[in-house]
């Protein structure tokens, strides 16, 4: 998992703690961090300009002089060997005197006869990995949207002024595959408060139904299953600070609805997808296991030969998406798509894990799957994306809620006493040392005797079953550093 230091900060206050120490920090309360990673690779003095004129060279068939606005008080003369450059483009600018990565130093030069005062720039020159870029930008100079403002920095703009820390996480902890989750983490190391992001209820409508009936009928393998329409919106690219936090997380943008998707499976580690409603037939999704010999070509293009072991989401004709893996090629939201159907789903683990693995297929979404998800953050997440989808893509949301329940997942409550928390870990905690661990942890607890608590485990913390998983929360958070060395006490029994 890939976690971006400007984005976490948006959920838990980060002030007076530097992305190394964080890192630092995380490793030693048990969330190994492999690396953190700069994402600025030595850009300095770098802005955004507006090409106000393009001409030929005189001199070069395969060169262009421009002038270019970089709200430096004067316009500059620009040398450009793009292919795709041209007047009204917002672009970035090295000026003279910049740096580049690789230790590029921009001068002031002549071209074939033409002076050059600063040089035009492509996604690789900035040091951005161009495989993430959408593959429409990925040669020729980066071109910016349109309300970019002149002169402003390029590390804001494109947020590379930011630094990325990439867990190698255990599979226990797939409560940290999410931005929240690893903020809850943050959040209990430093005793911090957790923020959490808000769909805004003025984009969501007004409830009542939203023309689909969804029904289960493999209850074992899809606990929850729950959709929303949106209607009128229009395809197109992301905002650049939507395509920034996705390309930090190592994920290409695609369109401004398939990046709303994505960001949210971050944010609440909920996987979802839209489906063009205008390619789905019966009126209604049904979800329910594969038939033997049925076949369906997925978003790769690839026709799949399905075993009855397999979840299916269907429009009551034919298969639409794999379940928890990847959706099908016969309802991909295109440029054309206005109408639209969000889901978002509890998929049981085991099941998305046979399935990837059957077929070879794995993706963020399996990832998160078959590690089990919150099944709390279904709805919350459904919400935040029909909202955000709404925000940055128009048209509105249709009706409430869709969705259909087989099956619910309840709270564990574990029994802990101070006897057994420092008989295990050698330590002599007091009851109020334990409650203030557990409030950082956020987790709720009431009085079970007099040095006992009964402790409610949040269904985001799937991996805490028993008291010593509990036990292993205290000792992580209280210190492993803090806990004394003590001689091993017990019976022998000779042979």
């Amino acid at each position: 998992m890939k976690v971006s230091y400007q984005w976490l900060s948006e959920y838990v206050d980060l002030s007076g703690y530097t992305a190394s120490e964080l890192a630092e920090k995380l490793t030693r309360g048990g969330i190994e961090v492999d690396i953190v990673e700069k994402r600025n690779k030595g850009v300095e003095n770098v802005v955004v300009g507006f090409v106000k004129s393009r001409e030929q060279h005189p001199d070069a068939d395969k060169l262009s002089v421009c002038v270019v606005d970089a709200g430096q008080g004067e316009d500059l003369q620009i040398v450009c060997g793009a292919k795709n450059v041209a007047a009204g483009q917002k672009v970035p600018v090295a000026l003279v005197g910049a740096k580049l990565p690789g230790d590029v130093k921009i001068k002031r030069a002549k071209l074939r006869g033409v002076e050059s005062q600063g040089m035009i720039c492509s996604a690789k020159e900035l040091g951005l990995n161009d495989k993430l870029l959408p593959k429409e930008i990925q040669e020729g100079i980066l071109v910016l949207p349109q309300d970019t403002p002149v002169g402003a920095s390029i590390l804001e703009v494109l947020g590379i002024d930011d630094e990325v820390l990439e867990l190698d996480l255990t599979p226990n902890r797939s409560d940290c595959l999410s931005m929240i989750g690893v903020a809850y983490e943050i959040a209990a190391i430093l005793g911090r408060e957790v923020k959490l992001p808000k769909a805004d209820p003025e984009l969501l409508g007004d409830g009542g139904s939203n023309g689909w009936s969804i029904s289960i009928e493999a209850a074992d393998e899809c606990g929850h299953y729950s959709a929303r329409t949106i209607e009128g919106a229009k395809v197109g690219p992301s905002p650049l600070w939507l395509q920034n936090r996705l390309m930090a997380a190592g994920i290409r943008p695609i369109n401004n609805v398939v990046d709303v998707t994505n960001y949210v499976m971050l944010e609440y580690g909920q996987p979802l997808h839209a489906f063009d409603a205008a390619k789905l037939e019966g009126g209604r999704i049904s979800v329910r296991l594969a038939r033997e010999g049925e076949k369906m070509v997925t978003l790769d293009q690839t026709e799949r030969v399905l075993e009855p072991s397999m979840l299916l989401i269907t429009d009551g004709v034919k298969p639409i998406a794999l379940a928890g893996v990847m959706g099908g090629a016969n309802s991909e939201v295109s440029a054309d798509t206005t109408s639209i159907v969000l889901e978002s789903a509890w998929f049981d683990g085991g099941t998305v894990r046979k399935t990837s693995r059957q077929l070879g297929l794995r993706s963020e979404a399996s990832l998160r799957f078959e590690k089990e998800v919150n099944p709390e953050a279904v709805i919350p997440a459904l919400n935040r994306a029909a909202a955000l989808i709404v925000q940055l893509a128009g048209g509105k949301v249709a009706g409430g809620i869709a969705e259909a329940r087989a099956r619910n997942r309840e709270p564990v409550s574990i029994r802990l006493t101070l006897g057994k928390i420092n008989g295990h870990l050698g330590t002599e905690l007091s009851k109020g040392e334990v409650t203030a661990i557990l409030d950082r942890l956020h987790f709720r607890y009431e009085e079970a005797g007099e040095d006992g608590l009964l402790v409610h485990v949040p269904l985001r913390r799937g991996d805490i079953a028993r008291d010593v998983d509990l036990i292993e929360e205290v000792a992580r958070l209280y210190g492993y550093d803090n806990i004394p060395s003590t001689p091993i006490v017990g019976s022998t029994t000779p042979g």
